[in-house]
């Protein structure tokens, strides 16, 4: 059978796409046909046309989808802590030594008469979510101070490289790529800093999916469980299966293996361990706004294919 995947092209991805690799979901009789998109927000449209059965992206969403009747059920955690934020040499400059991150911004506009330009994902996504709680919440920074500018994953990329926004929140690759090409761009806060317990990217499945191929839903999940385990062990094995869904070859090898082990990727397939941060999360969705009330989980997390897997495996 062939499931039809949607994807947002990053690291926190990775265990799917070693899962797909190793043959591992062959060997559950599944194929894959695979389609990128550039949020999870924008993802939701193909989930409710029944166009992918499988969405591996940012959890944020979904409880939004739900609310409006599309039956989605998260399987599996991937990675957590993933989102970062830079700042670009623009703005680097105002995060010295002793420096809080509001002075810095405060700084950063008075020298220049306008507020730094940070870009990031559209409303309603996880980058821009704990985004604004780093902004906001834990760094206190002025909003006359900050202008926020949603745009694609690879949009954002290139806009940091280019100078055209001062600074942004990212993911690996682009953490390691946007480094390496610029050495001046700094990490001024880490995944666990914007957003304690940092819920990121997911492996979730329709409800039409899963009642219709449960286990293909087991052998997705049980592939996770042993493909974080291989990146984990052996991350110049799993790095090719990840160039080749990231990278279509054109990424280096070695960097995408570098982007594996870096600080801002921390690869989790326990979706329970997701559950209440996710909570969290949408809680403060609601206080930004870009969520009207808070919507029920239940139903949102299936996480008896995890338990499954971990019996299996142990």
């Amino acid at each position: 059978m062939t499931a039809r995947v949607g994807y947002i092209p990053i690291v926190g991805t990775a265990p799917f796409f070693v899962a797909s690799g190793e043959g591992w979901l062959k060997q559950g009789g599944i194929e894959t046909a695979v389609t990128v998109f550039e949020s999870g927000p924008n993802m939701i449209q193909a989930l409710a046309s029944g166009t992918i059965d499988v969405y591996v992206a940012g959890v944020a969403p979904l409880a939004v989808a739900r609310s409006r009747g599309v039956d989605i059920r998260v399987v599996a955690s991937t990675a957590v802590g993933e989102n970062v934020v830079v700042a670009a040499p623009s703005l680097a400059k105002f995060f010295a030594a002793g420096v809080t991150p509001a002075a810095a911004f405060k700084a950063f506009r008075t020298a220049n008469g306008k507020p730094a330009r940070l870009a990031t994902q559209p409303a309603g996504s996880v980058p821009n979510t704990v985004l604004q709680y780093w902004l906001w919440e834990v760094a206190k920074a002025d909003k006359a101070d900050i202008e926020i500018v949603p745009m694609g994953i690879d949009a954002t990329q290139q806009a940091i490289l280019a100078g055209a926004v001062d600074g942004g929140t990212v993911r690996e690759p682009a953490l390691t790529i946007i480094q390496t090409r610029n050495p001046q761009i700094k990490l001024v806060a880490g995944g666990e800093e914007v957003f304690p317990g940092q819920p990121g990217t997911v492996v979730a499945v329709s409800g039409a999916f899963a009642s219709k191929n449960p286990e293909a839903v087991q052998s997705i999940v049980s592939g996770l469980v042993k493909a974080a385990a291989l990146i984990k062990s052996a991350p110049t094995k799993a790095a090719p299966h990840v160039g080749a869904a990231l990278g279509k070859g054109i990424v280096d090898p070695e960097l995408i293996q570098k982007a594996l082990v870096s600080p801002a990727s921390r690869f989790e397939i326990d979706p329970r361990k997701i559950i209440e941060p996710s909570r969290a999360m949408q809680a403060y969705q609601v206080k930004l706004g870009s969520l009207e009330k808070e919507l029920p989980f239940d139903g949102l997390f299936e996480t008896q294919y995890y338990e499954r897997a971990i019996k299996a495996n142990g």
